[in-house]
């Protein structure tokens, strides 16, 4: 199966009890970039000009044998990971793309996988319907999160790596302890497919996204939906992520738009466009590494596509890719983006900024 191509929103009127909050996507303009970044790359940013990013192609890895969903460099910058159709995890060098390990044991493909705070495990979605726990030192798989009904679509640690929260077809999300396995709360998230779920910077919230058009913010400790974000147009929501310093959320929408959101009041600040994601789960990400700051997505064109944060414009678009790039990762302290695409494709690019290399 296609990882990453999911059913459509059935487009039925939900309700929730919950405050939903409308936004156009028309802000004028959002705070600064201290609040997306921090106040010393802000800095850094207005003393060092404004030219764009020049990123190259820098070498593809080749070595899953179907569509590559998942792409997650790790936080200390040493690995990147990779999930596949193929069932597999694989872990390569980030520098060089050596091959480090291959991860096996699910029984279906891979939507998603993490990497814990430390870089010393991992996790796994799968259309098993169970999240996995592995070590990298050790080589082995160390859980299997079992509870969920249908495919497991994607799964992140918390800051803390003593939690892992999982989003489902099922339509619900579990919170999981990860020394022993069990399911700790399950929260009857969504009324379609969740697509994208992720911990706050300090664990204490979680977003969850879903075809039913919403993005919720929850909180970790009573699972308790704090806030139920939807857009005038009710797009079917295809991915969500915090931005670095939880502020703000990003989420990508089947009608083709990445949308900025301050969730505290339920504004939508920016909207940016000009890739394609009619049909697939499309990740996104914050590039903060560098003296601007920028969003990149993947796109059904095969292209990889970085908007400047502020301006919203189109800065570079990366061509390399074969078939629709779903996954995209930046390096945590470089500034270099992996990227994955379907099964026409199968590899992984990484791609360096050659003016700051």
């Amino acid at each position: 199966c296609e990882q990453r191509a999911r059913k459509m929103a059935e487009g039925e009127e939900i309700a929730t009890e919950s405050p939903v909050v409308e936004g156009s996507g028309g802000a004028d303009h959002m705070e600064t970039d201290e609040q997306i970044g921090g106040q010393e790359e802000a800095a850094a940013q207005k003393e060092g000009g404004g030219s764009g990013p020049n990123y190259k192609l820098k070498f593809t890895l080749e070595g899953h044998e179907k569509a590559v969903a998942s792409v997650k460099f790790s936080n200390c910058g040493k690995y990147l990971a990779s999930a596949s159709a193929d069932k597999t995890v694989m872990v390569w060098e980030a520098h060089d793309g050596k091959h480090v390990c291959k991860f096996v044991g699910h029984t279906h493909g891979i939507s998603d996988c993490a990497w814990s705070t430390q870089s010393d495990y991992l996790c796994s979605a799968s259309d098993d319907q169970t999240v996995r726990v592995w070590d990298l030192k050790e080589r082995q798989c160390l859980k299997v999160l079992q509870g969920h009904t249908s495919y497991v679509f994607n799964c992140s640690f918390n800051p803390q790596s003593n939690l892992i929260v999982s989003g489902s077809f099922d339509e619900t999300v579990r919170i999981w302890d990860v020394k022993s396995g069990k399911c700790l709360r399950v929260l009857p998230a969504h009324s379609d497919p969740v697509t994208a779920v992720q911990f706050n910077r300090d664990g204490t919230l979680i977003v969850s996204s879903s075809f039913d058009g919403l993005c919720r913010i929850w909180d970790t400790a009573t699972g308790q939906c704090l806030k139920s974000l939807i857009h005038d147009d009710n797009p079917p929501v295809s991915f969500v992520t915090f931005s670095p310093n939880s502020k703000f959320i990003l989420a990508g929408s089947l009608d083709g738009k990445l949308r900025l959101w301050n969730y505290t009041t339920g504004k939508c600040l920016k909207t940016y466009s000009g890739h394609t994601n009619q049909k697939f789960c499309v990740v996104a990400t914050f590039s903060v590494t560098g003296p601007n700051k920028y969003i990149v997505a993947g796109s059904e064109d095969g292209c990889v596509y970085i908007w400047d944060v502020q301006s919203k414009e189109v800065v570079q678009k990366l061509e390399g890719h074969t078939d629709t790039v779903v996954g995209v990762s930046c390096h945590p302290k470089h500034n270099v983006i992996a990227s994955c695409a379907l099964t026409n494709d199968r590899t992984i690019c990484i791609w360096a900024d050659e003016d700051t290399q």
